[in-house]
């Protein structure tokens, strides 16, 4: 956690010379963004060494590995060394060698070692975005003297949020205490008589970083420990590791949604070739994938040429049964990235989209019949003799496609999250895509069976 000063917030890109050392972390961070990483080390080995420290500290800096590298190596071994163990591990995960290796060897063997620990857990883990600065007492200690402890301790925790009771022979988590809660009670009374009377909330290791979230979320906490199976406790996620895990998570999401690889970079830091790639990759998956958008027509070339009338609606239909599918996926893959719903509620999740299709595509429908009603009686546009069954026709797909849009949105990330994908890869141009081609044939199917007779 930063601490703020009292200053008043200038703009530090106002000057070149302008005084960083007197300006918050983050107003620093900006002006760091702003240059190339050479300079940007320049301006950070300028500051205090506190003041860096609290900087690189801030996840927001943008080129960190690069910065590092423009340092002096006893430089940057002094600022990793001072930055919180969690926030180090995340640097050395973007590190190259042999700068990585260079960095890690020369850290104190403690801090060597519980950044070696934290790069052990698996990416995207609670474990990975602990921290393992925090206090912890023993059950048998009065609280005078747990608060004698915070106050020796404090500078070198990321949090004081809760105190964590151990137990002095097993070592392991009996209890986490609110500070305030320790404020309020007899300093004389055993630590343990300032506890709640519930048991503690704890998370493992391996669990996914947004089930720390989630726990956080539900239960209004600060922090969350990490215990190991026999219940000794590794670490603390806190509420600001979660935030940042989230933005992180909705950034990748927002990015798979518009289809195309999440992108760790800022957009204007990006390589070029890098964009290329990252964009490339779907955009031709889905310009494949629309070719049968084209087959589909050509299979229906005589319906055309019989009933061109029929190719004026086709935009209209495929955009109403991509967006209803886009609609459906976006709500369902929240659902589950919250575990709102499971995979066993797929079929709780069909019951409901089936009655939700229908009546949105009949809604959708009365609008159509009523557009194509309106521009024939008023003499916009001449829709032929038969225009009452070309409006049933278009009113009548409408209502198959938007349905059945819904259906394919809301299982397709089901049907990723059951075969081990993300189902945020269920974005919506690919759902969009999926429903244009199946559009396509219940429309002209639609076609066929109202026109029979008539313009087919």
């Amino acid at each position: 956690m930063q601490n703020s000063h009292d200053t008043m917030t200038r703009d530090p890109l106002a000057s070149p010379n302008a005084d960083l050392a007197q300006e918050r972390a983050p107003e620093i961070v900006e002006a760091l963004n702003a240059q190339e990483p050479p300079d940007a080390a320049k301006l950070l080995q300028s500051l205090p060494a506190e003041k860096a420290i609290e900087v690189l500290d801030l996840p927001g800096l943008d080129n960190t590995c690069e910065i590092l590298a423009e340092l002096p190596t006893d430089t940057a071994v002094s600022l990793l060394s001072g930055v919180s163990d969690d926030r180090a591990a995340d640097i050395f995960k973007e590190l190259i060698e042999p700068l990585r290796t260079t960095l890690l060897n020369r850290l104190n063997p403690d801090t060597r070692t519980t950044i070696s620990a934290l790069l052990a857990y698996p990416e995207r883990s609670a474990g990975s975005i602990m921290t393992t600065e925090f206090v912890s007492v023993p059950s048998t200690w009065t609280i005078a003297e747990v608060l004698h402890h915070i106050r020796m301790v404090e500078r070198t925790r990321e949090t004081v949020y809760s105190i964590f009771v151990i137990d002095p022979v097993k070592k392991t988590l009996i209890q986490a205490v609110p500070l305030r809660r320790l404020i309020s009670a007899d300093p004389h009374a055993n630590v343990l008589t300032a506890a709640p009377a519930r048991k503690p909330l704890m998370i493992a290791p391996e669990a996914d970083r947004m089930e720390a979230a989630r726990l956080i979320s539900r239960y209004d906490l600060l922090a969350v420990a990490v215990v190991d199976g026999p219940g000794h406790i590794l670490g603390i996620v806190t509420v600001d590791d979660v935030i940042d895990a989230i933005v992180e998570e909705s950034t990748e999401d927002a990015q798979k949604f518009g289809g195309m690889e999440a992108i760790d970079e800022p957009y204007l830091r990006i390589g070029f070739g890098e964009m290329i790639k990252k964009r490339a990759g779907w955009l031709c998956a889905l310009f494949l994938s629309e070719m049968l958008t084209a087959t589909a027509m050509q299979s229906y070339q005589t319906e055309l040429e019989k009933a061109i009338v029929l190719t004026l609606f086709i935009p209209l239909i495929m955009s109403s049964g991509g967006n209803s599918g886009s609609q459906a996926t976006s709500l369902l893959i929240r659902s589950l990235a919250l575990h709102e719903v499971r995979l066993r509620d797929w079929w709780r999740v069909a019951m409901r989209e089936l009655p939700t299709g229908i009546v949105l595509g009949s809604i959708l429908g009365v609008i159509g019949i009523v557009r194509i009603t309106l521009w024939q009686t008023l003499g916009l546009f001449d829709y032929g003799p038969h225009w009452q069954l070309v409006a049933l026709t278009v009113g009548a797909a409408l209502v198959g496609i938007v349905t059945f849009g819904s259906l394919s949105g809301s299982m397709l990330p089901f049907i990723l999250k059951r075969i081990g994908f993300d189902p945020a890869s269920a974005s919506a141009p690919f759902v969009a895509t999926l429903v244009d081609v199946t559009g396509l044939v219940i429309y002209f199917g639609v076609a066929a069976l109202i026109l029979r007779g008539t313009l087919l």
